[in-house]
């Protein structure tokens, strides 16, 4: 049972603000240039529309659909292997729970969304090494 003087850490505290946005009609290789914030390990595709859903390709996507394939980075397009629609995460929940749905749905990271955008990203290391630091 837990404790009630147990301090919560929610999504918000631990996730990464910091994210890359990108077009999912531009290459893999644009992509990857564009890329600032390498340590999020990720690239969030943007909607086309208001009626649309965010996509995100994870480095893993293209080592796996692109460099094991030996396809070519310039002939790629981001739509062709992203994922869409994403499993997003509320910032007000609870790490723990965050961690058990990541264990459920088979996920190593996902967008923090609130009011419908993108906010940040999380992933199991941010809980862990930002999250379990608190206890």
């Amino acid at each position: 049972m837990m404790s009630s003087d147990r301090k919560i850490i929610r999504v918000r505290d631990v996730m990464k603000q910091e994210f890359d946005m990108i077009d999912g009609r531009v290459t893999v290789m644009d992509a990857l240039r564009t890329m600032k914030h390498v340590e999020t390990k990720s690239l969030i595709v943007n909607k086309r529309h208001d009626d649309d859903e965010y996509g995100m390709v994870l480095i893993s996507d293209i080592a796996r659909e692109v460099l094991a394939k030996d396809r070519s980075p310039d002939r790629v397009n981001v739509y062709e292997i992203m994922a869409k629609p994403l499993l997003p995460v509320d910032p007000a929940m609870d790490i723990r729970y965050c961690a058990r749905y990541f264990e459920k749905f088979g996920l190593s990271r996902a967008p923090v969304v609130e009011n419908r955008k993108v906010i940040g990203i999380i992933s199991y290391t941010d809980m862990v090494l930002k999250g379990l630091v608190h206890f």
